[in-house]
């Protein structure tokens, strides 16, 4: 390791290593390296993890069809989840830059649609404060705060801290928030696990988003909210914030299931590169829930009578998509991961460079995924899954134009906007029980990518916290065109609303029968000798809002 290198560079990478065994979890340095040692072997061998091991469907809720939003049996979950928000906690993994979508910032600092101009960062906000207000109303505790977690990463973190304080932390309390930094882990050169130095300092990689896990333990913050008697901790992504509006009803499937750990799914078809939930039993009949990415799937399954990754009777795999949103039961969490230091099971993936498994291309490291906690649970656990809808759980902003422009879904701005509008608009029409009609969307295309954009809805977390909760919003007809743009942020109530234009309500109260036909606004291509100049939420989509006329109301 200190070959050829200067006294000070030696000092230098004692200091780093001293500093890396204080803050790696499960035994430091020295329990990362024998891990590694481990698992290497493992690879080297060509251990197959499943080996053994027969995949069933797993136990969980459907909540798509006949059951899904509209119907009885999403309803009755709803009710049940909104008793639980007094008792639910929040953590945001946000360790991701936009650099790879070619935007500057925090993937967080994104706007997430142009008709309200938030962030992602603010929405989420916005959605936790409405919880808030909801369950100090229903629990009558008027200083009930719901705490969130952010993880941060080394490239995040002052960019994340800055975001926050220049925004006064978007209404929430800076007592309410906890910022977690995700430290880097030392690569390995070899089979022996020997740490790799490079250009005189100790070569360092990412040890995956299931750092999570630890991050939280090391804070103590699962014990801490177990001991204020807080129940479900809902983990979330950065640029996806769809399945909140459906998480009242995920966490009523928690509760009634009886769930440790709840994956949020979507329908998923054979073959897709998404991991899938399966139900993994040995030789002695005991079985685990957890996630088999798409990968390993097929190989997998091709030990089952259907013989391999294929479709059911429904057209989509019976092995529930996983999208890494997931509810936690937070007194077993903090248990969990009180027996292993926070670790959860780690993998290692070398890139031989030889056929005898001898040397690695380059460095490797141990990696962790946060879907892995099951692998911590106890027999008796109960783990399963909540399905939903894409449009109702599932969007994300990870693709740059160019990449975009060749996959479908594109998962790139434009086509997590026009999700946003669709499933505001989704949410409506449930709402009025058939008094809403919304006109159809048609396709639109900005630098090479499509999606289908109507009426661009926006209703702020203020008007409803869930679908049972906007369903007492709604007490005249609704007709909304489809080059219309409706902006609610408010506990407003809508009696018969004609809208063919533009009309934001930010205001708290009920808007009496209205008509409203102007000009409105639109989204608009930003010329090419312009893009470059513009902000980077607006550079990474190729157009923006333009308005002509707006009717605005502040005061009902």
């Amino acid at each position: 390791m200190f070959e050829g290198l200067t006294d000070e560079q030696k000092q230098a990478i004692v200091a780093d290593l001293s500093d890396m065994d204080a803050k790696l979890p499960g035994g430091g340095l020295a329990g990362y390296l024998q891990r590694a040692r481990g698992l290497l072997a493992d690879a080297k061998a060509g251990k197959n993890p499943f080996e053994g091991l027969t995949p069933e469907v797993p136990m969980g809720e459907r909540l798509t069809g006949e059951t899904g939003p509209g119907s009885k049996t999403y309803a009755d979950f709803e009710k049940k989840g909104m008793e639980q928000l007094s008792k639910t906690c929040f953590c945001l993994v946000a360790g991701g830059l936009g650099e790879r979508l070619g935007y500057p910032g925090i993937k967080i600092g994104i706007t997430a649609e142009l008709t309200s101009g938030m962030t992602f960062m603010e929405l989420y906000a916005k959605y936790i404060l409405a919880f808030q207000s909801y369950a100090r109303q229903a629990s009558g505790n008027s200083s009930l705060e719901l705490p969130l977690a952010i993880m941060t990463s080394g490239d995040t973190n002052a960019k994340t801290l800055e975001l926050l304080e220049a925004n006064s932390y978007f209404g929430l309390s800076k007592s309410q928030v906890t910022i977690m930094k995700q430290e880097l882990v030392p690569a390995l050169m070899d089979i022996d696990a020997r740490i790799a130095v490079k250009d005189g300092q100790v070569e360092k990689k990412p040890h995956g988003h299931g750092d999570v896990h630890a991050l939280l333990h090391q804070h103590g913050l699962p014990r801490k909210w177990a001991s204020e008697g807080r129940e479900w901790l809902l983990l979330f992504q950065d640029t996806n914030p769809l399945p909140f509006r459906s998480l009242c009803a995920i966490l009523g499937v928690s509760a009634a299931r009886n769930f440790v750990m709840n994956s949020v799914t979507v329908p998923r078809l054979p073959a897709e590169a998404v991991g899938g939930i399966c139900k993994l039993k040995d030789a002695s009949g005991e079985g685990m829930t957890i996630n088999v990415e798409y990968n390993q799937l097929d190989p997998l399954l091709k030990t089952t009578p259907a013989g391999g990754d294929v479709a059911d009777a429904s057209g989509f795999s019976p092995y529930p998509g996983n999208i890494n949103v997931l509810v936690f039961r937070v007194p077993d969490m903090a248990e969990r991961l009180e027996s292993t230091g926070g670790i959860v099971p780690e993998f290692v993936n070398p890139k031989w460079a030889d056929a005898e498994k001898s040397k690695f291309k380059s460095p490797t490291r141990l990696e962790c995924m946060m879907q892995d906690f099951p692998r911590l649970c106890k027999k008796e656990d109960q783990v399963g899954f909540t399905q939903l809808e894409r449009l109702m759980s599932f969007t994300c902003v990870k693709n740059n134009l160019a990449d975009a422009a060749k996959k479908n879904p594109p998962d790139c701005a434009l086509s997590a906007e026009a999700d946003i509008y669709a499933c505001n608009a989704r949410l409506l029409e449930l709402a009025g029980e058939g008094k809403v009609k919304i006109a159809q969307p048609k396709d639109v295309s900005f630098l090479g990518i499509t999606a289908s954009i109507g009426a661009r809805i926006i209703l702020a977390p203020s008007f409803g916290i869930s679908l049972e909760d906007m369903k007492t919003k709604i007490k005249g007809k609704v007709s909304i065109s489809q080059k219309s743009e409706l902006l609610i942020d408010g506990n407003v109530t809508l009696n018969d609303l004609d809208l063919d234009g533009a009309l934001r309500l930010l205001a708290d109260g009920e808007l009496g029968s209205k008509v409203v036909k102007n000009s409105g606004s639109q989204l608009a291509a930003i010329p090419d000798q312009e893009l470059k100049s513009q902000e980077p939420s607006l550079q990474i989509r190729g157009y923006r809002r333009v308005a002509a006329e707006v009717e605005e109301i502040k005061k009902l």
